[in-house]
């Protein structure tokens, strides 16, 4: 059987959907995109994928494929661990609204030979590598049904200047938890805990509570009530390294 052609809008709509979601992907370094190609499950070998699927105005598949650097930048964030999927989500849905108003997925994490065999399976799927002075460190690949005839009018925002690391991880949630104190007991006084008993804390009247983002000590503060909920008044931000008193 003949593979499908593919065409020249197809490939320019895919590096306008690449170049929005470079916009956005989370990775310190300064990436371009490079030709579109037909997709191939040896587009990037080594690494993490994320695919997922969007309907609306358009209905397809689209997979980023970042390089093992940024996923391990990703594991050792001074934030703490941070789950790759949400990361790149934002990337994600910025190919899929190239294309006009659509719903994506929650998205899948998958092997980068396993998600990119899955699109380039798919009829005139469309892979753009994403190149570091000629070498490729990540992948955006699409398979529409259909593609639209016509590139879409307009450009789209690129990479701002100086912009990467963390700077792109801004709509990422993360979970925030504060701290009054902490204790050690013992299985036999855990059981004996009935309603009413006090248990006694590490941390002396008036101390200021620690806000944690992930489990990780990022900052200090006081404990304030807002409209009959409490809140945390930041009095001292911890840097990186500092060890808990």
């Amino acid at each position: 059987m003949t593979a499908p052609t593919i065409t020249a809008p197809q490939l320019a709509l895919a590096r306008t959907a690449a170049q929005a979601a470079l916009a956005v992907l989370p990775t310190s370094r300064q990436l371009t995109a490079g030709t579109p190609v037909a997709a191939t499950a040896d587009a990037l070998t080594e690494g993490q994928a994320v695919i997922a699927k969007f309907s609306g105005a358009a209905t397809g598949d689209v997979v980023v494929v970042v390089g093992q650097d940024l996923a391990d930048a990703l594991q050792q964030s001074p934030l703490g661990e941070l789950d790759l999927t949400a990361a790149v989500r934002p990337a994600l849905a910025a190919a899929g609204r190239v294309f006009g108003p659509v719903v994506l997925d929650p998205g899948q994490l998958m092997e980068p030979a396993v998600a990119l065999s899955a699109i380039a399976a798919k009829n005139g799927a469309v892979a753009v590598p994403l190149l570091d002075d000629g070498q490729v460190r990540a992948v955006v690949a699409l398979a529409l049904s259909p593609w639209p005839a016509d590139p879409v009018p307009g450009g789209v925002a690129t990479r701002s200047a100086g912009r990467g690391g963390l700077d792109m991880l801004h709509d990422v949630e993360m979970e925030v938890s504060a701290e009054l104190g902490r204790t050690r007991m013992s299985v036999r006084e855990l059981l004996s805990l009935s309603p009413g008993a006090i248990v006694e804390l590490d941390r002396a009247a008036g101390s200021p509570a620690d806000l944690l983002v992930n489990g990780r000590l990022i900052a200090r503060g006081e404990v304030v009530v807002i409209d009959e909920n409490f809140g945390i008044r930041i009095t001292e931000i911890v840097t990186p390294g500092s060890e808990r008193e």
